[in-house]
């Protein structure tokens, strides 16, 4: 007699249900960068400072490991036209969590500029702020790729090689440039600028006066005020 054993659907006990493929669950969704490009300036930062790890450790210079990096303007000359930074690394001591802060200004959109721009702000990272341009800083920028004045440094033919390729696989830098000259105006002078709405009488107050005693009146009656810019 035949065991019932023997029959092919019987042979192979399993507790696991089979389910059509078109029925069974998708985990992929659950892995944020699965096959998309980043949707933010900070995600593709971000996945760009992971691939440059492998350049900086070939080189003997390997990153920290809490490394951020964000698309804003620098404390300083963000927007000057002799000396704009157009890009600005915080030391891990200056962050509460502990991280070396990175800032890439946003009037940069290119990727490869921007790429170039990271590579240099890691190189701080290595070395420490305090080390400015100076002594190791030199020794690692050359080492990654980097050429020309250790201040304003720009990528050479290796290093934009390396970024291209690495662009290709991250995707497009999400952002859009931002004009320089659309910024709103400071006025540097401590002689504030106050003007008659009436017919365009402009004198000049310092900020004391204006806060205790307020705009004066006009001599053609108009009122006087600081113009909005």
């Amino acid at each position: 007699m035949r065991s019932l054993l023997s029959t092919p659907f019987l042979s192979k006990p399993t507790n696991r249900l089979a389910l059509p493929r078109d029925t069974r669950p998708n985990y992929r969704y659950l892995l944020p960068n699965y096959r998309r490009n980043p949707r933010t300036r900070e995600e593709w930062l971000q996945r760009l400072t992971t691939s440059l790890r492998g350049m900086f450790s070939a080189a003997g210079f390997p990153l920290p490991l809490r490394v951020r990096a964000t698309c804003g303007f620098p404390s300083k000359g963000a927007t000057s036209r002799k000396s704009r930074r157009i890009g600005e690394c915080w030391a891990d001591s200056a962050s509460a969590a502990r991280y070396h802060e990175i800032l890439i200004s946003p009037l940069e959109a290119n990727p490869l500029e921007v790429g170039a721009i990271l590579v240099h702000e890691l190189c701080h990272t290595v070395v420490g702020v305090k080390c400015g341009h100076r002594g190791k800083f030199g020794r690692v920028a050359r080492a990654v790729g980097l050429e020309g004045k250790l201040t304003a440094t720009v990528a050479g033919e290796s290093l934009k090689a390396r970024l291209h390729a690495l662009l290709q696989s991250i995707g497009p830098y999400p952002h859009a440039r931002l004009v320089a000259s659309n910024a709103p105006k400071t006025q540097t002078t401590r002689m504030l600028k106050v003007e008659c709405e009436e017919c365009g009488c402009v004198v000049r107050m310092t900020r004391k006066w204006l806060e205790e005693a307020g705009c004066p009146t006009c001599g053609c009656g108009g009122e006087m005020a600081e113009p909005v810019e």
